[in-house]
C-alpha cells in the first residue's frame, strides 16, 4: 500500500509542475485557479511521501517519488505542452523508468 501512495505522491508532483506551468500562460482568476491547483498537488504530494516513507527506505522513496514526477512532468510536456520528443529523450526517459522499476524491485 505504501508504494501506491508513493506513486500517488509522484503523480501530485506532476499536477503540481504543470499547474505552475498553466498558471504562467494565465491571467486573473484563470491564473489564481491554476495557483490554487499547485497548492493543494503539493500539499498532497508531500502528505503521500511522508506516508509512504513510513515503511519504504527514504532514498528508495525519495528516488522513485522524484522519478515518478519527472516522468510524468516530460510526458505531461511531449503529450499536453508539445515538447520535443526526440529518441535520446525517449531514451533517457526509458532508463528512468527501468530505474524506478528496479528501485522498487530491490527495495522489498
Amino acid at each position: 500500500m505504501h508504494w501506491f501512495f508513493l506513486f500517488a505522491a509522484g503523480l501530485c508532483e506532476v499536477g503540481f509542475t504543470s499547474s505552475l506551468v498553466k498558471a504562467g500562460q494565465s491571467t486573473g482568476s484563470v491564473a489564481a485557479a491554476w495557483y490554487g491547483a499547485f497548492a493543494v498537488s503539493l500539499v498532497f504530494s508531500m502528505w503521500f511521501l511522508f506516508i509512504a516513507s513510513r515503511t519504504i527506505p527514504m532514498g528508495t522513496a525519495y528516488a522513485v517519488f522524484a522519478g515518478v514526477g519527472a516522468l510524468g512532468t516530460a510526458l505531461m510536456g511531449i503529450f499536453v505542452f508539445q515538447e520535443a520528443a526526440s529518441f535520446w529523450r525517449l531514451f533517457f526517459l526509458f532508463t528512468l523508468i527501468a530505474s524506478i522499476v528496479g528501485l522498487n524491485l530491490v527495495s522489498n
